[in-house]
């Protein structure tokens, strides 16, 4: 659904167009009667008190309502058709920049996925709320206002695709959660100067599958066998210290490497790049030497959206890395 929250946008061509595609999340949220919370607010309710600090002369706003998700229940199949919209509608010459609301859980996930495929030389923001819609303190407005502005601003063409948030700007590469409720929710892990390979031509990542295994003191391989046997066309697993599992895993991890599935060695520790220095089974270095990837400074969540766009596109894993 496209709603047109200006009227005049198509009075004269000098007009222009900030895009803004709903997806869902906190930010779209209010509370029943037993006070849980359920996306109930259109796109057009979000972004009208928005497009009104705008000068209609200069700004035209366009809504793309794509869905009303929880970001926890995102898939690769929903991300595909996220990136099908934006790609849509940056074939319009008047559109200056686009602007995605979404869910907190798995922001920096889609954010990576839409930057890993996002070729135009327009930004894209994404952003969000902590607190719902009909909140009394609603970061929501706040954060969704920052995010057309920057949008809207030359400045920020040609360095890919930025999580607004909180009063602050984050490279999608590098970007993760690291509060569950404070109102500055995302953080960065990665390098003071952004990196960014080239991006990819867009390809659908719904048909790829790949899993994440926890790793912990004693963690057997049972988790690993069961993602292959599951299907599994790639696993990420999330190791301790700088990229380290148990001897058990580190074994399967192996067979699983000699077999021709990739694997990428991430970590649970909050800070830090994965370095394989250890020997051992399990040790980083072992693995690693077996063709394991170490993640750097991408944990987790981003590590799978990266191996499944390499496993998609035909990529070797390490060059999106």
């Amino acid at each position: 659904m496209v709603v047109d929250t200006v009227d005049r946008m198509s009075e004269t061509s000098s007009v222009s167009k900030i895009a803004v595609i709903t997806t869902g999340g906190t930010i779209a949220c209010t509370s029943d009667a037993n006070g849980h919370l359920l996306p109930t607010v259109s796109g057009e309710e979000l972004l009208a008190p928005i497009a009104a600090r705008f000068d209609a002369s200069e700004f035209a706003f366009e809504v793309h309502e794509l869905n009303r998700l929880d970001s926890s229940s995102m898939t690769f199949a929903d991300i595909d058709e996220l990136n099908n919209r934006i790609h849509q509608v940056l074939e319009d010459p008047a559109v200056v920049g686009v602007v995605v609301t979404h869910g907190t859980d798995s922001m920096e996930e889609t954010a990576i996925a839409v930057d890993t495929f996002h070729t135009d030389h327009r930004p894209v923001i994404i952003t969000g709320a902590q607190k719902p819609f009909d909140h009394s303190e609603a970061d929501g407005p706040g954060n969704l206002f920052e995010a057309c502005i920057i949008a809207s601003d030359a400045s920020a063409r040609n360095i890919g695709v930025l999580v607004v948030f909180g009063h602050a700007v984050i490279p999608a590469r590098g970007c993760t959660k690291w509060h569950t409720s404070d109102e500055l929710a995302f953080a960065t892990n990665g390098p003071e100067e952004p990196e960014r390979p080239d991006p990819l031509k867009l390809t659908q990542l719904g048909e790829t599958s790949v899993e994440v295994i926890s790793a912990y003191p004693g963690a057997t391989g049972a988790a690993v066998e069961a993602a292959l046997a599951a299907g599994a066309q790639g696993l990420v697993v999330e190791a301790m210290g700088s990229g380290n599992v148990g001897s058990a895993m580190g074994a399967a991890l192996g067979k699983a490497l000699d077999s021709g599935v990739p694997v990428v060695i991430t970590t649970r520790v909050p800070r830090g790049d994965v370095a394989g220095a250890y020997g051992g089974a399990g040790g980083g270095a072992t693995l690693a030497a077996k063709g394991a990837i170490g993640s750097r400074y991408f944990r987790a969540g981003q590590s799978r959206v990266l191996l499944a766009v390499a496993i998609a596109t035909g990529q070797h894993p390490a060059t999106l890395f």
